[in-house]
């Protein structure tokens, strides 16, 4: 008779053997939770913007909503991690998953009952992305309490699968869903597949201690270690800078894509949704080649080569007269974002110390996110009185000057 093995306790090599990664009911529920809410935060935060668009036809008000979603990620990111590191995750993330479906039905109520104030419009997207990031961080918790040492590894790569799956199709499922007769019914879909996720994450067993509680001094010692470590890390700060501002072109970018292509190119929701898969796809090809890149090309060159490789694709969406063009270009815009991104991340880890990874993740993501919000809500004020292509001509000069200053730095000799 076989001995059960508790999850969340080592497991012997043997007894790995013997309960393959696909038997895992822990890897199993939280494969399915992690789907769900990837394809549910794809759904909303498209369908939002768009159901701004169709209730203004503003630019501006579709990029405010843009801006606002990086809100929680730029104020509360840092202090997030040290919140999570202190509470139950499973409980958590049930809580920020339940929000979130609470948050969906208020706005589908809002909205339904007609004439919607914006300010509630965009106090439910802030809401929204403040209870996905908290609880999206209190997964990787999770996964460390309910598998066995053995299995983690290749069920990290499963997740990280999905969550690309969810950039491709997540675009094509909104547009189809925006073709109901209201838009806002995506949102109450939303939220019903939010509330299966709450359902199945209940069934997840884990064997996480209820953690102690710190002092609120160490709190704050804590974030202040955490900022020592990346400013004596010199490469990894300039690689903190360049990010700043690749990701405010990205914004740019990201936002005016969905008025540039309903607004000038006339695409129906169901073009628009296969032009944004397009950039899904290239991040899948982008996640499959970087291992092979990494392996031959130093982490700053891949860093720098991207920038510039992005910055063309920028160029191609300015010019771009057809979805067909469109989705090329957002297809090489995915393909090196991807390959910037993954070389980031893994920078990030490798030359930060285990005890501080959290921290420098916090600090380090909310200074990725810092420039954000201005630069989308100026994108949306440049396609209201210029032309949204000219949005796409900043970005790619923004890409250009980065590619050109990491080029000439310390960044560019930066080991594998």
């Amino acid at each position: 008779m076989k001995t059960a093995i508790k999850p969340g306790t080592p497991m012997p090599a043997a007894a790995a053997t013997e309960q393959p990664l696909w038997r895992h009911s822990g890897f199993l529920i939280l494969l399915a939770t992690g789907g769900i809410l990837a394809f549910g935060s794809k759904i909303y935060e498209l369908a939002l913007p768009l159901i701004l668009y169709s209730l203004t036809h503003s630019s501006v008000n579709m990029a405010a909503m843009r801006g606002i979603e990086f809100l929680p990620n730029l104020l509360f990111a840092m202090f997030i991690g040290v919140i999570v590191d202190r509470v139950r995750k499973k409980i958590w993330s049930l809580w920020m998953t339940a929000l979130q479906a609470a948050v969906l039905c208020a706005l589908y109520a809002c909205i339904a009952g007609g004439h919607p104030p914006m300010p509630a419009l965009y106090a439910g997207g802030f809401l929204l992305m403040l209870f996905g990031y908290a609880a999206n961080n209190a997964r990787v918790g999770m996964v460390k309490h309910a598998l066995p040492e053995e299995l983690l590894l290749p069920a990290n790569a499963s997740f990280n699968f999905v969550s690309t799956l969810a950039g491709i199709a997540g675009p094509v499922l909104t547009g189809l869903l925006l073709m109901l007769p209201r838009m806002e019914d995506a949102l109450v879909i939303t939220a019903g597949l939010l509330t299966l996720s709450f359902v199945l994450l209940l069934f997840l067993r884990s064997e996480e201690q209820n953690p102690s509680r710190r002092r609120q001094d160490g709190f704050w010692r804590e974030l202040k270690e955490g900022w020592i470590e990346l400013w004596s890390n010199r490469v990894l700060w300039q690689m903190t800078i360049a990010v700043l501002f690749l990701n405010a072109a990205s914004g740019m970018a990201d936002t005016t894509v969905v008025f540039y292509a309903k607004d000038s190119l006339q695409l129906n929701n169901a073009s628009l949704g296969i032009a944004m898969a397009a950039a899904g796809a290239g991040g899948l090809l982008g996640s499959l080649l970087v291992s092979r890149l990494r392996s031959r090309f130093r982490v700053g060159m891949l860093v720098t080569v991207s920038a510039l490789l992005v910055a063309a694709s920028y160029g191609l969406m300015a010019f771009s007269r057809s979805g067909f063009m469109l989705g090329c270009s957002l297809f090489i815009n995915g393909l090196f974002e991807m390959i910037s991104n993954v070389s980031i991340w893994t920078f990030r880890q490798e030359s930060t110390p285990h005890r501080l990874i959290g921290r420098i993740s916090g600090i380090t993501g909310s200074l990725f996110k810092l420039a954000m919000p201005l630069a989308i809500y100026g994108a949306g004020w440049i396609s209201q009185l210029a032309e949204p292509s000219l949005v796409f001509i900043a970005a790619a000069a923004i890409n250009t000057l980065v590619f050109a200053g990491c080029r000439f730095s310390a960044l560019w000799r930066a080991a594998r």
